[in-house]
């Protein structure tokens, strides 16, 4: 096996394990954060209807676009969803960082949701 495809094997399993225990409803939403290596993309998902009910990301005017270090950008792009989420009427969410560590951008959108609102 290629070291590659066992990375992407871990990671894929990491991705599962975190996710097996995290369910959201509509009253208290998954809140999906994934990155790459330039962007922050985060969504409330509500498992019961499998349906994204606010999704935002660091990329495009959609998102929370503003200059500085990508760690700048993860924490203006969580507090962009927090306030998405406020106006739809959701304060609590179940956190689910998927197969990143949380550290880095991950935690600083994490904090930027938590300062915007959110009770995670």
């Amino acid at each position: 096996m290629n070291a590659r495809k066992k990375l992407n094997q871990k990671r894929i399993r990491r991705a599962a394990r975190v996710s097996a225990r995290l369910y959201g409803t509509a009253s208290v939403p998954r809140l999906v954060v994934s990155r790459s290596n330039r962007y922050v993309y985060a969504q409330l998902v509500d498992d019961v209807k499998n349906h994204t009910i606010v999704a935002v990301s660091s990329f495009g005017k959609g998102g929370a676009a503003v200059k500085g270090t990508k760690s700048v950008q993860a924490f203006a792009t969580g507090e962009a969803l927090a306030k998405k989420a406020l106006e739809k009427g959701i304060a609590r969410v179940v956190f689910d960082r998927r197969s990143s560590k949380f550290h880095g951008r991950i935690q600083q959108f994490a904090e930027g949701a938590k300062k915007g609102g959110l009770k995670m």
